[in-house]
């Protein structure tokens, strides 16, 4: 049974006598352990009310388009971006026709186009409006785009009518949903991931670190478990839940993370740098707590063993990936490193923009190789991870 846990499911509800069954599909997905938020057309509220799926999914149920207390808090775009998985059950033959055209006439066509997370659609409908050919070639269009369609099954339906064009049973959805993230596109590969910052000891209660929370190495993780990694997660001092089905192993320091990581690197296949490594750790560690003194104190600096170029200079080295979080020449530098490095891959990001980066629940980054470079567009961490292991999995050797 496919899991999701720590996914950001957004459910579309269209207008259809099946909407009924979403009330069933959002328990389902939160048992499988998704976050669930819902959309509702103006078609879905005539057969279900939205206080149903609001009471089940715990979160307000989005309406309209235009609403200025949707657009204050979570608007369109904000939910295009926290999801995972936009998944429409039931998508009507009128949602379907709309989408197939790239329509953005209400809430749910809008963040339809918007999201750069996958889309998945269970069609409910008519057995005969099923097998026309608008339809049937408004599913081809959606599908050749990356659309995944699950169903529709067949069997008696509400008209009467018998044949295909029943909403797929909620369960089966789910499943469909869970084997979505699970790409096997890294299947049995050892991968190795560095996350959040490290601290380096000034004395026994101080230290110098940064602002990494962590988010980007631990949604990495989670992705490359879904790739069907063997994943390892070196990690320094977050307070993240570790993913399921991955090794964790905590560290504090620089050091302790270069040792980890060369104790582990005979059975790595690929190095995802990701932790933001402090550069200089003081010259000195004071075995007792430093008393207030002077005004003034000049602290000594040393620099931290560079870990990413360390591993890529071994005589077996891994398929490494390191990042460049800059605030200004962004790409200049992130070629530059990644040269200078011997780097196989890099993932370039600007983190002089507050709003993603360091402790952000998004990320917008540029993923550069030898040959070439692709920009991955503003979205949450995990779907941006799991762009980032596709690319890996494409270039690995």
């Amino acid at each position: 049974m496919a899991h999701l846990f720590n996914r950001n499911i957004l459910l579309g509800v269209s207008g259809g006598i099946a909407a009924y069954k979403s009330a069933e599909l959002v328990r389902e997905l939160q048992e499988r352990g998704a976050q669930v938020r819902v959309i509702m057309t103006r078609g879905a509220q005539e057969f279900i009310t939205p206080l149903t799926l609001q009471a089940l999914s715990g979160h307000p149920v989005h309406t309209e388009l235009l609403d200025e207390r949707a657009e204050l808090g979570m608007g369109h775009i904000e939910l295009a971006r926290w999801a995972d998985l936009l998944l429409i059950a039931p998508a009507t033959a009128d949602l379907v026709a709309r989408l197939s055209t790239g329509r953005a006439d209400d809430l749910l066509s809008t963040v339809a186009l918007a999201t750069a997370a996958p889309v998945m659609l269970a069609p409910a409908m008519n057995q005969q409006m099923w097998k026309d050919q608008a339809t049937a070639a408004n599913i081809s269009t959606l599908a050749e785009r990356g659309v995944h369609i699950v169903g529709p099954a067949a069997g008696l339906q509400a008209c009467g009518d018998v044949g295909p064009g029943r909403m797929e049973a909620p369960s089966a959805i789910v499943d469909a949903a869970g084997n979505l993230f699970a790409t096997g596109e890294l299947a049995g590969k050892r991968i190795v991931i560095t996350a959040g910052p490290t601290r380096e000891a000034l004395d026994p209660v101080r230290y110098i670190s940064n602002n990494s929370s962590g988010k980007m190495g631990y949604a990495l993780a989670q992705a490359a478990v879904d790739a069907g990694a063997i994943t390892t997660l070196v990690s320094g001092p977050v307070n993240l839940p570790a993913p399921r089905h991955t090794r964790v192993m905590d560290v504090h320091s620089a050091e302790e993370m270069l040792e980890q990581c060369l104790s582990l690197l005979p059975e790595c296949d690929i190095f995802i740098a990701c932790a933001a490594v402090a550069d200089y750790r003081p010259a000195a560690t004071e075995d007792h707590k430093i008393k207030k003194g002077p005004e003034a104190v000049t602290l000594q600096l040393v620099r931290t063993p560079d870990i990413v170029a360390t591993v890529a200079a071994q005589a077996q080295k891994p398929f490494t990936v390191g990042f460049a979080a800059e605030t200004n020449d962004v790409l200049a530098y992130a070629r530059d490193k990644m040269q200078r490095k011997g780097l196989d891959m890099i993932v370039a990001n600007d983190v002089a923009d507050q709003s993603i980066g360091f402790n952000s629940d998004e990320n917008a980054v540029t993923v550069l190789w030898p040959e070439g470079q692709q920009v991955l567009q503003r979205a949450n961490k995990s779907t941006i991870a799991r762009q980032i292991l596709h690319l890996v999995a494409q270039h690995y050797r």
